[in-house]
């Protein structure tokens, strides 16, 4: 092998490493969609935007200069304060299972943070209605395309309570959700059910933006669509996926095989409207100790330029290697 053919192959090998920054850099005081406190996180290669006018909320997250793959609200751009919970999109920590008004406790003030030169810690006030504490760290690895999210619910009331923690991705319009089925086993080899489907009283199984197949569901966000849809399933395999422009989303997280999980037992759902579509993970349903408990539920999240298509062959030869990665 001549010595140009070795160096190439090594500049080929480093590639992926290649347009990485040394560390990760924050960037304070970065206005973005009106609010002119933001935090900015690099490696480089990736970037996250956090607000800490409102929050937390992670309001941005794509490739440097290209798409954010997070639905931004254009009403709600910018907006501060106020007593009623907004829909800025982004990316939000909320605690299960759903009620009015405790799960929508408004996150409209400012928010402090801290950065240590690895994670950005998001921690806002706390819910005086609800007597809890959330927090956010962020992670970004520097020389990967990957963000480990860390949510972090504490019981500050003087008695018990009990919830699961609940994060919500809003991710931009036009794209498509994949979640993984459970492994195909013939009836001849297995009586047993393999997992909880949980439906909601609007869910529509016949409507188009729905694929049931053999091997994935498969959930299409439509601008054009007039109802909304929702699904919640106990995935085993751990992650779920958004696919968008070229752009493959990907998180992933843990499963207490043991636990009790809320909504019929799920720690993914699903939901769509005609503005976005959310990629959901929940922890188990814990019970906080007075004074102090907590509970924590974690996400690992990735981006490639991968383009995906419907086929279950092309999801299989096109997503599942990234997973391993």
């Amino acid at each position: 092998m001549t010595k140009m053919c070795v160096a190439l192959l090594c500049m080929m090998a480093m590639a992926p490493l290649l347009g990485y920054a040394e560390g990760v850099k924050m960037e304070e005081k970065v206005t973005y969609g009106g609010w002119p406190n933001c935090v900015k996180l690099t490696n480089g290669q990736l970037e996250l935007i956090a607000t800490t006018d409102i929050g937390p909320r992670l309001i941005r997250f794509g490739f440097v200069g290209g798409q954010n793959l997070f639905k931004e609200y254009e009403k709600t751009l910018g907006k501060t304060g106020g007593s009623e919970w907004q829909n800025y999109g982004g990316h939000r920590l909320w605690h299960a299972p759903e009620e009015m008004p405790r799960t929508y406790w408004p996150d409209n003030d400012p928010v402090k943070y801290s950065f240590d030169g690895k994670t950005l810690k998001l921690v806002p006030n706390a819910e005086t209605g609800n007597g809890i504490q959330k927090e956010m760290e962020v992670t970004m690895d520097p020389k990967a395309n990957k963000v480990t999210i860390l949510h972090r619910i504490i019981n500050l009331n003087l008695w018990e309570i009990e919830l699961a923690p609940w994060a919500l991705s809003v991710m931009a319009p036009g794209g498509r959700a994949i979640f993984p089925q459970e492994e195909f086993r013939r009836h001849e080899d297995y009586l047993l059910p393999a997992r909880p489907v949980v439906l909601w009283h609007y869910t529509q199984m016949a409507d188009p933006r729905w694929t049931w197949g053999n091997k994935y569901i498969q959930l299409r966000q439509d601008p054009g669509a007039k109802t909304k849809q929702k699904i919640g399933f106990l995935n085993k395999q751990g992650w779920a996926a958004y696919a968008l422009k070229g752009d493959l989303f990907i998180k992933q997280f843990t499963l207490d095989a043991n636990a009790k999980y809320p909504d019929y037992g799920c720690n993914t759902e699903t939901f769509t409207d005609w503005d976005m579509l959310e990629v959901e993970t929940l922890g188990p349903m814990t019970k906080l100790a007075a004074g102090g408990g907590k509970v924590e539920h974690t996400e690992v999240w990735t981006l490639d330029k991968a383009d995906v298509g419907e086929d279950e062959a092309d999801i299989d030869s096109t997503l599942l290697p990234l997973l391993k990665k």
